[in-house]
């Protein structure tokens, strides 16, 4: 425990009645020396200090610990006076030893589910976006979706409108003498009929396209071009309404909107489940609708080196998990609590609650399915890195029965709490050498006696 805690001083270890009788008094513990790195006390240390208000309870067994950069005040005390003050919870903790550095990895996937990855450099990059264009409207955010539904009626009616216009033109349906009002005097018989400018030829241009049909102006049968144009528009129209409607019809309906109501929890723990240590993380439905064939991935991105001497930064390694005995495909009724059981297949084996914080990692959970109403396939990603998992703690349970209801209720609030557990601090490897070696004090001779004595008859037995 002194190697641990790299304090710096003198032990004089004596026994409880002589550290009851003279104890040490506060000035002798508090006097520095000259050289701040020959600073010595003289102290009793509790065999087992876990705990900060273990610590705090023993005024004489403050651990002092000497880093450069940091304030004089430590645990309580200063290193010129001796005056106490408020204590920082963050430097001692279950979680984090004196003098340990934690080491937080950059994110791969956000927690709301976004993937942290930018491109460049990408050749063609529009002409090939463009190429796909009722994919990148469908990914593109709700404005431009909206600006390119509007565009593509607006520049459609215009467009259209200045062709009546030339069509119009060539035939002298916009002469003096063959307008609307004149068309009974002289007996002109024009394309299409109460066409006076270009703003008629906007408005046919409008009515044709959407087929609104307010019986004002017609096309007559002695202008083909204007019957062609009139046929084309109106094709134009329909496939260009059914793509925008599409297209926002999959934006609203898409199985990204989805997995907003997908919850994963705040943090992951690390406790034992039946002598196993295990990593759990839980997930939940916020609708009434449940996702039918869900399913639960985990992922661990870790930096890995090869026997070739290649450090592969991004390594994906695929974690075994699942809930209660139902693997990785629950049935997804309620908030479920997922379990990784980190044994020698798994590669969190070696690591210990000191190594979480000196690693860097991410751990990528996933969950998908199929949307009970639509149909659809939808994914909810979250992430943990090394600071956010919970040595020693397990989730509190969030599913109960009303009586009064007659129902099974879940209390959401509660989603993200957890219990501070005993929880071996070692890894699973060393967990599982100390029970090896508790197994070994079992005397084999009395094990085999005792087997003998199983395969016996009674009469044997009693003889």
């Amino acid at each position: 425990m002194i190697s641990r805690l790299k304090c710096n001083f003198i032990s004089s270890m004596s026994s409880d009645s002589q550290s009851q009788s003279s104890p040490v008094s506060d000035k002798s513990v508090l006097e520095p020396l000259a050289d701040p790195n020959k600073f010595h006390k003289q102290v009793s240390i509790d065999p087992e200090p876990d705990s900060l208000d273990s610590v705090l309870s023993n005024p004489h067994s403050y651990p002092i610990t000497i880093i450069p950069n940091r304030p004089t005040t430590y645990y309580g005390l200063t290193m010129h006076n001796g005056k106490p003050f408020t204590k920082e919870a963050s430097y001692r903790s279950r979680n984090f030893r004196p003098g340990s550095m934690r080491k937080v990895r950059r994110r791969a996937v956000f927690k709301n589910g976004d993937c942290n990855v930018l491109q460049k450099n990408l050749t063609r990059r529009r002409l090939r976006f463009l190429q796909d264009m009722y994919t990148t409207l469908v990914d593109s955010q709700w404005r431009w979706t909206l600006l390119a539904f509007a565009l593509s009626f607006i520049l459609s009616w215009l467009i259209f409108a200045v062709l009546w216009w030339l069509i119009m033109y060539t035939h002298g349906d916009l002469e003096e003498l063959h307008l609307p009002h004149n068309q009974e005097e002289s007996g002109w018989e024009p394309c299409v009929s109460a066409i006076n400018g270009f703003t008629s030829c906007f408005l046919f241009s409008i009515e044709t396209q959407h087929t609104i049909g307010y019986g004002v102006r017609t096309t007559s049968e002695h202008c083909p071009e204007a019957i062609f144009m009139m046929c084309f528009q109106s094709i134009y129209g329909v496939m260009s309404s059914a793509f925008m409607a599409g297209i926002v019809f999959a934006k609203m309906t898409r199985a990204k909107q989805r997995a907003q109501t997908l919850l994963f929890s705040k943090n992951a723990v690390i406790c034992q489940r039946d002598g196993i240590l295990s990593l759990m993380f839980r997930v939940g439905d916020m609708r009434k609708s449940h996702i039918i064939g869900a399913g639960v991935r985990a992922q661990l991105i870790r930096t890995r080196s090869t026997k070739e001497g290649e450090v592969m930064t991004q390594h994906f390694t695929e974690l075994e998990i699942g809930a209660d005995e139902c693997g990785s495909d629950i049935f997804f009724i309620w908030p479920m609590v997922i379990e990784h059981k980190i044994d020698e297949n798994s590669p969190l084996y070696n690591m210990s609650a000191t190594d979480l914080l000196h690693d860097k990692f991410e751990i990528v959970v996933m969950l998908e399915g199929t949307v009970e109403s639509t149909g659809q396939s939808t994914q909810a990603r979250s992430s943990y890195i090394n600071t956010e998992i919970l040595w020693g703690h397990r989730f509190d349970p969030v599913v109960v029965y009303n009586k009064d209801r007659q129902a099974y209720e879940i209390d959401y609030a509660r989603f993200n709490e957890t219990t501070q557990v005993d929880t071996p601090l070692c890894s699973a490897r060393d967990l599982n050498e100390i029970y090896k070696i508790q197994e070994g004090f079992t005397t084999p001779a009395e094990t085999t006696f005792t087997m003998r004595q199983l395969s016996l008859n009674p009469s044997e037995q009693a003889s």
